[in-house]
């Protein structure tokens, strides 16, 4: 293995070499190897629509300007495969149509140059769209290799920390990024579309809040002042809600949490938070399937979607269990009827279920849960009756003050969407954040802290409100049939080499 990077790296070093004479020998020429400027006025993609009727062997008067990435070079670069973003075009180069200059740069050219040309439509007598080359201009020299086309890049590290060469070489992870913007950009315009005014939170945070998880921190030297990066937006968002700056907000935002790396978590990560007053979480389960389901539609033209061995069928409304009686479901266990912590602890021990222990009622059924049931989850669901001991943003269910109003919806076996009505009680929500103080002082290092200024807001009343989270990261795995997060982020966080 060693020898064989070795013997890449020189190939490298030798093709490189190569480069940098030639870009001399460019230069030499008066040509400006990395030109300010050029301006196609037309795509691969618009040209083949255009000309999709043009018969074999046909010439047109019409010129274009086309520019993109070499990716093959025939018969000494008489031919020429452009690549722009939206697809690939023949360039046809041959003496009698290019002048001196522009023969001159093309016998310097490389695959991976960048360059732009002019020149007339045809269609070869073989059925090839192709640009008739009368002038080339060199817009940037590449001097290092592609990697070699009918492999491309088949180590996964590589992909990921070079994602500039995975994307030149893969039509796939181009099409994913692109879909993924797709997603974010059709999710902005329903909300709006339903009224939702789009804000913006700090990503800065004096106290960590909003969500169970370790910050990062880092320090602001002017204010002499520790500071945590955001772990969610959703107690400076529900400030807004008590500003009245409207009645429905959401942002769009990134999150950062200093916790482990897997295929489906990445230490920053992009969600959406929104808040609706006069809703609750049923009004947040109609808004995530309308949302899921009307992204997959637009976006994928379908709500039945294949994820690795699974197909999975979106089309909404989605069944409604809690999470005790699916794990009564599954194990024959009912934490319903369990009602000392202790005896929880030792229920879920039984099943599996790793449990801390200190662990309440309500870590206990959760644990359990995570242990037998939330990987069977692979249609959608949506999973309610969550433990109030684990959920201290979320507003009491009247029936049961063990349980909350929330829920989470699973697909594939994970959570891609958590909601709740939220607390507007801010005497019940000092008492939350206090049990949560506790639980940091007896080691939980996830546990929320006492925002005293978020309190205080409360007390100045706000309206009762619906909450919603979604992973886009997880759903644009999902609507992209992507093994790993790594798949759906442009530039995921690595380990440096070395």
């Amino acid at each position: 293995m060693a020898e064989k990077q070795n013997l890449e790296a020189k190939s490298a070093t030798d093709y490189r070499a190569q480069r940098l004479d030639k870009l001399a020998q460019l230069k030499q020429l008066g040509v400006d190897p990395y030109a300010g400027g050029f301006a196609p006025d037309a795509r691969a993609a618009e040209l083949d629509a255009k000309y999709k009727d043009l018969a074999a062997g046909a010439e047109t008067q019409d010129r274009v300007k086309v520019a993109g990435r070499i990716r093959a070079l025939r018969n000494s670069g008489m031919f020429i495969d452009l690549h722009d973003a939206t697809g690939k075009i023949q360039v046809f180069c041959h003496k009698d149509n290019l002048a001196p200059e522009s023969l001159a740069i093309l016998k310097l050219l490389d695959l991976g140059d960048l360059i732009g040309v002019e020149g007339v439509v045809r269609r070869t007598p073989r059925g090839e769209l192709t640009v008739n080359a009368r002038a080339l201009t060199v817009l940037a020299k590449a001097l290092l290799p592609l990697p070699e086309k009918f492999h491309g890049l088949t180590d996964v590290e590589t992909r990921y920390r070079q994602r500039y060469l995975d994307l030149i070489m893969s039509e796939e992870s181009r099409q994913t990024l692109r879909r993924r913007s797709q997603i974010i950009a059709v999710m902005r315009r329903l909300l709006i579309e339903r009224g939702f005014l789009e804000v913006e939170t700090p990503m800065l945070h004096t106290i960590p809040g909003g969500a169970s998880a370790k910050p990062f921190v880092t320090h602001h030297n002017t204010l002499d002042l520790e500071l945590y990066l955001r772990i969610a937006p959703e107690l400076h968002l529900k400030r807004l809600m008590v500003g009245g700056l409207s009645d429905k907000l959401f942002e769009i935002n990134r999150n950062f949490r200093n916790e482990g790396i897997s295929p489906r978590h990445n230490p920053e990560f992009t969600s959406l938070e929104l808040y609706q007053a006069f809703a609750n979480y049923e009004t947040m389960m109609e808004t995530t399937e309308h949302l899921v389901v009307t992204i997959a539609r637009e976006v994928l033209g379908t709500t039945h979607i294949p994820y690795g061995k699974h197909e999975i069928e979106l089309k909404a409304p989605w069944p409604r269990k809690s999470m005790a009686e699916l794990v009564n479901e599954k194990t024959g266990v009912d934490f319903l009827a369990i009602q000392d912590a202790g005896a929880a602890r030792d229920a879920a021990k039984k099943l599996g279920a790793e449990v801390l222990k200190t662990a309440s009622w309500g870590q206990a059924l959760e644990a359990a849960f995570a242990a037998k049931v939330e990987d069977s989850l692979i249609q959608p669901i949506h999973v309610i009756g969550f433990p109030r001991d684990i959920s201290p943003l979320a507003k009491p269910d009247p029936r049961d003050p063990r349980l909350v109003e929330r829920f989470e919806t699973f697909v594939n076996g994970w959570e891609v969407a958590n909601a709740f009505s939220e607390i507007n009680d801010p005497l019940d929500q000092r008492e939350r954040f206090e049990a949560q103080m506790m639980a940091r002082d007896h080691g939980d290092e996830e546990a929320q802290r006492l925002d005293e200024d978020f309190v205080t807001a409360l007390e100045y009343g706000m309206p009762p409100a619906g909450g919603l989270g979604i992973g886009i990261d997880r759903l644009a795995m999902l609507l992209t049939d992507s093994p790993s997060i790594r798949d759906v982020i442009a530039f995921p966080t690595m380990r440096p080499k070395g």
